[in-house]
């Protein structure tokens, strides 16, 4: 007994009323040499070799550890999202959270859980009616100057996607239609954000995205109303939903399936402004290299020409022929002259829209670049300050020095 209701209450602490519960579960008989069946989520297999999930059903979740030794003996098919499991072992306290959790020694596979044989149902489904087939789809544009985002506005997918969408094409616009991206509401909120962005006529490419979960998690993305709206939608959609591994309905209707969010990013934006600098450098230096060609043709004509005239003996033929080689030399370089004007002017309209996105040009309308004071880096990350660090702040018409107060 932790106190005696017979003499003054005591009051105890958090450890010793853990360790009271802790004893209490693990040496009740029906808590342990116990089974449990559910389904199979939140799968995660520590470096140390232990294996971390839940078993779940529809009315409760259970957490599971498996320790390494019995860990190594799992079969692959075991173990993974959305299969139906019997799991043996005896039910344990982890005192630094006061979690429960069922210390697992067996698993028993029973067969695919709900979630799964829906995905597998509607996939078939859907296959056959054409939604998935290769054939049907749309080309990503190379050089997209309008970029649509459908996720969550405060989800760490969308500002990895910003990230990199800035890195790698500053120029774009990117316009985010905000969808809930997870819950019973999620699948018409997401609906309802393609339709947005598909109806705005210069959206040229649509990023679906989310961050990384569980099967459970990222099951709006499954559903068929959602799959339909993705390959309806008038532009090309690029889906970037969870991790690496995960795969959804959504992934296999859209135009373009990207393993991340980051990597959605990187294919909607093919063209870096990298890219684009060295292609219009080297469009300057072939429009010189071919009027300097065309010049020296012209020039090896016209010599031609006048060793040709000397050779011919009539003074009449003679000054004829220079009259018609004034003329041609006029028109030459008449010619030429219009030919180098296209030419500057194509030069012209390169370099200008080079120019508009030099620094000095970004800081007059309002940006501003930070560096830390004591190496003269550039401030891109919250992570790469601290409170107290010394800025040094670069305005359009100069530069001033800030602290660190607050990090958010």
């Amino acid at each position: 007994m932790l106190f005696d209701e017979r003499f003054e209450q005591h009051t105890i602490t958090v450890t010793v009323f853990t360790r009271y519960i802790k004893a209490i579960l693990e040496n009740e008989p029906g808590l342990n040499n116990a089974w449990v069946e559910g389904e199979v989520s939140n799968v995660t297999r520590a470096t140390s070799g232990h294996v971390y999930f839940t078993v779940k059903d529809q009315g409760a979740s259970l957490s599971c550890v498996m320790w390494r030794n019995n860990a190594q003996k799992l079969k692959g098919a075991e173990l993974r999202e959305g299969v139906s499991i019997q799991v043996h072992g005896n039910i344990s306290v982890y005192e630094p959270t006061g979690k429960y959790q069922l210390v697992v020694d067996q698993i028993k596979t029973t067969g695919e859980g709900s979630l799964y044989a829906e995905f597998a149902r509607l996939k078939d489904k859907l296959d056959k009616e054409g939604l998935f087939d290769p054939s049907q789809k749309r080309a990503l544009p190379l050089f997209p100057l309008n970029i649509g985002v459908v996720t969550s506005e405060t989800g760490a997918a969308y500002q990895d996607i910003l990230n990199t969408l800035r890195r790698r094409m500053p120029m774009a616009t990117i316009l985010l239609s905000h969808a809930t991206v997870q819950g019973i509401d999620a699948p018409a909120s997401i609906m309802r954000a393609l339709q947005a962005l598909d109806n705005q006529p210069d959206v040229d490419v649509i990023i679906l995205a989310r961050g990384g979960g569980s099967m459970e998690d990222l099951w709006c993305f499954n559903d068929e109303n959602v799959v339909r709206s993705v390959t309806a939608t008038r532009c090309p959609v690029i889906t970037g939903v969870g991790h690496e591994i995960d795969f959804t309905l959504a992934d296999f209707a859209a135009d373009m399936r990207a393993p991340t969010p980051t990597a959605a990013a990187e294919m909607a934006s093919p063209i870096t402004i990298e890219q684009l600098k060295d292609t219009v450098a080297g469009l300057s230096q072939t429009l010189i290299e071919n009027a300097a060609y065309a010049i020296e043709d012209k020039l090896k004509t016209l010599s031609t020409m006048q060793q040709r005239l000397a050779l011919m003996a009539p003074h009449k033929q003679v000054n004829t022929s220079w009259q018609k080689l004034d003329d041609l030399s006029g028109r030459l370089s008449r010619a030429m002259g219009h030919q180098m004007s296209i030419q500057r002017a194509t030069l012209d309209g390169l370099h200008k829209r080079l120019l508009a996105h030099h620094p000095s040009l970004i800081l007059k309308r309002g940006f501003s670049i930070v560096q830390r004071a004591n190496d003269g880096k550039v401030v891109k990350l919250v992570e790469d300050v601290e409170v107290g660090s010394k800025l040094t702040v670069m305005v359009s018409d100069g530069r001033f020095g800030s602290t660190v107060e607050k990090l958010g």
